[in-house]
């Protein structure tokens, strides 16, 4: 489908807003979740108390993204660019969050920490979750370090999946096909007896695709496409053991077969392939009383990449396999009605299995903050953070984060803190570039805004600035050490408004920094934008459009230039249409999106598709 049947598309959606208005249906939108209880700051903090720039993507912005991936949603938030987000979907993806490169954002399923030991930067692969198993995201923007540790440099990304249910037993589910041959089912079971709730789902999800390298430029050859097919399995249970202690296991269990090409402008063989496997399991715990609770986390988790290639002509075959044990233990006191305190202690094991060792590293913390609230205008959070670790030492961070509300609907807010990111396994003991003389990276970080709330919170508008200053970057050259130091700043604007049943926000980030010798960041443009509008239609129908806009940036030439290449900018157009039947317990939808020019990828060498949709059906039979 062409550019100008996509705008089609979206004009019809929008011409749905003028038929039968309902002025009093209720639109989901984040203006409603200021007092939502932001778990991921494990302070249980409303929004409107903390400091900290969070945001919150509610169910009901899930349950309208059917249409999208993961790293869709995430690609759509202000500050944050999703690598390969708009490219084949079965690409790896990597999160630049404000600036920052891959491997300084945090990723959280359920409060607890995410990591794969066995990748080069440590991060969590966003392929992994299939968003029909979601029930809410928390993004909380900044360092957070004395919270959470390593990684937490640029923020976190607390990922919160669905639990329990009504009483008795809900079956539920999503059924999807798009282009490129595209399937996916995901089938689920919740509910609750007394003391006792569980939800249970399995995702399969499977696609032709594109090739994921582009043809060069002037070739008349055919590359085949770089499909995949993933199953995923997700598990919560929740035992109430009395009234003041509950214990809630989970197990997840992913598999994905992806194939792959040789480089960004040569096709592989068709048994070239990457196939990714996860298992985790473990337990959150809690125990309340009267003014306080005790908080036990654990997580097993293990990672495996089995890659098979023809790089450089010749086959290829290699194995990545990472083991993680994370125990959070931590304290929660109320000390009055305006003061609470948490203490903690953390323990993160990681270990690398490769063919001829098996090295694994220790990271053990103690942590705490003080969280004074609702002091007539003043709310005030401080924490620092120890942590020790068997290869570089010990090392501190901490934080301070004031807010002011100077008024019901202007509220001034700001943090200073430090943060750090630990040197990887594959730093430390890999087979290339290894070095056990590594220190952990390190910043500072500034940052201030302010948030304006007007006409019942109708109408919002939050400004942000930040800077963070990154020194002992760790860089590879010939082989991995700490560089001097790296800098990022820039600001963010996200206006939002509901009216009768329209419901719009947008954003506008900027963002530039050096990395070492160069004055640009590679992958991050300078300027982002994003614009999405909805209206409940009608009583059961629900549209939206939504557009972004990604600046000029660089990215490294494939081919035979050793400079790097300045990009063009491009833009993309997305329509979702929502429709209820049977009391709303069964709705169909479409979701549909369009990137408006393709050029870059002639540069970069990686195919990106024009225009793909999805249509099904969402089911929920109790």
């Amino acid at each position: 489908m062409n550019k100008k049947r996509m705008l089609t598309v979206a004009g019809l959606g929008l011409a749905q807003l003028m038929i039968g208005q309902v002025a009093n249906a209720q639109t989901p939108d984040s203006l409603q979740l200021k007092d939502v209880v932001i778990s991921a700051t494990k302070n249980d903090q409303k929004q409107s108390q903390t400091g900290k720039v969070v945001t919150i993507i509610s169910r009901e912005v899930l349950e309208r993204s059917n249409g999208k991936s993961l790293p869709d949603l995430l690609n759509e938030q202000a500050g944050i660019i999703i690598s390969g987000g708009n490219s084949n979907q079965g690409k790896d993806k990597s999160i630049f969050f404000r600036g920052s490169g891959s491997g300084y954002t945090l990723v959280l399923i359920d409060g607890i920490v995410q990591n794969d030991p066995a990748s080069v930067s440590g991060t969590f692969d966003l392929r992994l979750f299939s968003i029909d198993q979601i029930d809410h995201i928390e993004i909380l923007k900044g360092g957070q370090s004395t919270i959470y540790g390593s990684d937490a440099v640029a923020g976190v990304i607390n990922i919160v999946t669905k639990k329990g249910g009504p009483k008795g037993n809900t079956i539920y589910g999503v059924a999807s096909a798009g282009s490129y041959e595209t399937y996916k089912g995901t089938i689920g079971l919740n509910g609750a007896v007394e003391g006792f709730t569980y939800n249970i789902n399995y995702t399969h999800f499977k696609t032709d695709g594109i090739s994921e390298a582009a043809t060069p430029v002037g070739s008349a050859a055919m590359f085949d496409k770089d499909g995949f097919k993933t199953d995923g399995l997700n598990a919560n249970f929740g035992i109430k053991l009395d009234k003041n202690f509950s214990v809630n296991p989970f197990l997840r269990y992913f598999y994905g077969n992806y194939k792959i090409d040789e480089d960004a402008f040569t096709d592989g063989l068709p048994t070239n392939n990457s196939i990714l496997k996860q298992f985790s399991a473990g337990f959150n715990s809690e125990y309340k009383f009267n003014t306080g609770k005790i908080t036990l986390n654990y997580s097993h988790e293990s990672n495996s990449n089995d890659v098979s290639s023809s790089y450089a002509g010749f086959e290829s075959k290699f194995l990545n396999f990472g083991k993680l044990n994370v125990v959070d233990l931590f304290y929660n006191q109320k000390l009055g009605n305006k003061l609470d305190l948490l203490v903690g202690i953390d323990n993160r094991k990681m270990k690398l299995v490769t063919d001829t060792k098996n090295p694994t590293t220790n990271i053990f913390a103690a942590y705490g903050s003080l969280f004074l609230h609702d002091l007539s205008v003043f709310n005030l959070e401080v924490g620092g953070r120890y942590n020790k670790h068997d290869q570089y030492g010990e090392n501190y961070t901490y934080s301070v984060t004031p807010s002011i509300n100077i008024i019901k609907e202007v509220k001034l807010f700001g943090t200073v803190s430090t943060a750090f990111k630990i040197p990887t396994l594959n730093m430390l003991f890999g087979q290339y570039g290894a070095n056990l003389d590594l220190k952990p990276e390190k910043s500072q970080n500034y940052e201030a805004g302010v948030n304006f709330s007007f006409v019942d919170d109708q109408f919002s508008l939050r400004l942000a600035g930040f800077k963070r200053d990154l020194t002992d970057a760790i860089v590879y050259t010939t082989g991995y050490f700490n560089q001097a130091s790296q800098k990022f700043k820039g600001f963010e604007v996200e206006p939002a408004a509901k009216f009768s049943v329209f419901n719009i926000n947008g954003y506008y980030a900027y963002v530039e920094g050096n990395a070492g010798t160069s004055n640009y960041l590679i992958r991050r443009p300078k300027h982002t934008f994003g614009l999405n509008a909805g209206a409940q239609a009608t009583k059961n129908l629900y549209v939206s459009a939504n557009f972004r806009y990604f600046g000029n940036r660089y990215d490294t030439y494939f081919t035979t230039k050793s400079i790097d290449e300045l990009l063009p900018s491009y833009k993309l157009l997305s329509a979702y249409a929502e429709y209820a039947l049977a009391k709303r317990r069964v709705k169909l939808f479409f979701d549909a999106k369009n990137i408006l020019n393709e050029k870059y990828s002639e540069i970069i060498g990686y195919n990106t598709p024009g225009f793909n949709f999805n249509t099904g059906v969402i089911f929920n039979i109790h």
